[in-house]
């Protein structure tokens, strides 16, 4: 979970990023469904083939054909196998590239990945998964600019003013303990992370 569904069930901000980047930590020892599909497929697709071809060297071994007969068999099974071994790459290809779409647009923090998707373009077949991943990221990136109603806010550190000692909006030397009185509680959180030294001081005076 993310730290902003922390907060929406009552959490205060500090504990619910610790609790978000506890639950990145926790996430890392999962397998993405995108790489379990892609090495599932791979196995079972293999295991198939193997059982098939196995299949294919008995049969000719018993055949009684002539050796014409045997050749053009043989021109047979090699066109199909190719194909088969086509189509199976396809397969493993499409499920890399889904997995890296995946995580570049979960890490990118889009909100719907299928409407995000539908605006990238596609990329050659030819381009390998690590070019593929370094061309979906630059159209990310700028699609993250163009439109980035599809995508969650990027947090920003905002810096309070007279957080710092001998900052302030007024020219005087900082907050008072009469300033740090009326602050909201989140500013007094932001004052907390941003200089703790200063918060403490306000807090026992």
């Amino acid at each position: 979970m993310r730290k902003e569904d922390f907060v929406k069930l009552g959490i205060d901000e500090e504990t619910a990023k610790k609790l978000e980047t506890a639950s990145l930590e926790e996430l890392k020892s999962f397998i993405p469904k995108a790489r379990f599909d892609e090495v599932n497929t791979a196995k079972n697709t293999a295991e198939a083939l193997v059982k098939e071809r196995d299949g294919q060297l008995e049969t000719l071994k018993n055949s009684t054909g002539d050796v014409e007969s045997l050749k053009n068999q043989i021109a047979t099974l090699q066109a199909d196998n190719k194909a088969k071994d086509e189509a199976h790459a396809a397969e493993i290809k499409r499920l890399q590239r889904e997995a890296v779409d995946n995580e570049l647009l979960a890490t990118a923090k889009a909100k719907n990945s299928k409407a995000a998707l539908a605006l990238l373009e596609a990329i050659e077949d030819t381009v390998d998964i690590e070019g593929y991943r370094t061309k979906r990221s630059e159209q990310i990136t700028a699609l993250q600019k163009s439109a980035d109603y599809l995508f969650e806010p990027k947090e920003t550190k905002q810096k309070m003013k007279g957080a710092e000692v001998g900052e302030s909006s007024d020219g005087d030397p900082g907050i008072t303990k009469e300033k740090f009185n009326k602050m909201s509680y989140k500013d007094r959180m932001n004052l907390y992370n941003e200089n703790k030294e200063l918060y403490d001081s306000l807090t026992k005076e």
